[in-house]
């Protein structure tokens, strides 16, 4: 049986990790923040020759993207200084390492899904911090450790756009959604299966996208949202489709919605290295969206 270490365990891809690694059976140990700091190197070499895990799989980060331009160094101190910790820790039990990452190493300047060895030149500070992760666990780990990039996430635990536009459509608001940008909704149960199959299936080591397939703007998927909250939660009454007045989002553009980070243009990622390791890559958007909406929808106002 493999032995797993989980560190940022309370956040959304890591209780989804964990809730799939105690459906299958598997030793693991979550360790939350709280447990755990990963800018520690003492207390990070310490968790883990205790545990000696098998496979760590660093959920731990910052993620706020916009707080980062001006904590840039203690996003770094996360995302970067944190991730080095982890794999030196590996190094030295012989772990492998599984480190997500995200799309914002890239400019989104792209017009076709970026290829996992397209060259990074992240816009802002986010970006910057998790490609030294990145750098750093690859450098630390050459032939053990998982670069899983992936973006636009939601989950049932936490906060995401997804929850966000559940409330608006129960609150009867409907918002203007940013439609200029382009990317790739996931579900971070998806996430953690993926990365769950690149263990179970011996993948080589490497870089991977675990983002789902197609593509989506923001207000194309707050589109999808509200027909499934309506349809499904059945907020008006079960009258015939053509009386109800439906409520939907409007379009509106990045220059509309400033904020302090630039967002990527087109943050679509491919999925080569997944066929490569003769593992299927996540599903279509809409599909994986309507298969999580149960969840999400049981836990919108938490």
């Amino acid at each position: 049986m493999t032995r797993w270490l989980v560190t940022g365990a309370a956040g959304m891809l890591g209780r989804d990790l964990t809730d799939l690694l105690q459906a299958r059976g598997e030793e693991f140990t979550p360790l939350a923040r709280v447990d755990l700091d990963v800018t520690d190197p003492a207390a990070v070499a310490k968790a883990v020759s205790v545990v000696k895990p098998d496979v760590v799989v660093n959920c731990a980060a910052w993620t706020a993207v916009d707080a980062a331009e001006e904590h840039e160094e203690e996003a770094f101190a996360i995302n970067a200084h944190g991730a080095l910790n982890l794999a030196a820790a590996c190094a030295s039990v012989g772990a492998l390492l599984v480190h997500p990452s995200t799309d914002y190493v890239f400019d989104g300047g792209a017009s076709a899904p970026y290829a996992e060895d397209a060259p990074p030149a992240p816009a802002g500070a986010y970006g910057r911090t998790k490609l030294a992760g990145e750098q750093a666990v690859r450098a630390a780990l050459p032939g053990a450790s998982y670069i899983v990039r992936t973006a636009w996430l939601y989950g049932a635990h936490g906060k995401n756009f997804v929850k966000t536009m559940l409330r608006l459509a129960g609150n009867g608001t409907a918002p203007g959604v940013v439609a200029d940008q382009h990317g790739q909704p996931t579900w971070t149960a998806d996430v953690a299966a993926q990365v769950y199959a690149l263990i179970a299936n011996a993948a080589p080591p490497g870089v991977y996208h675990a983002t789902s397939s197609g593509q989506a703007t923001w207000f194309t998927l707050a589109e999808e949202i509200f027909t499934l909250y309506q349809d499904q939660a059945q907020i008006q009454p079960p009258i015939d489709n053509s009386e109800r007045v439906r409520l939907t989002p409007r379009p509106i553009t990045t220059a509309d919605y400033p904020t302090p980070a630039k967002r990527p243009a087109y943050s679509v990622l491919g999925h080569d290295a997944w066929h490569a390791a003769g593992i299927q890559p996540i599903s279509d958007w809409k599909d994986a969206l309507h298969r999580a909406f149960p969840a999400i929808l049981s836990t919108a106002n938490a």
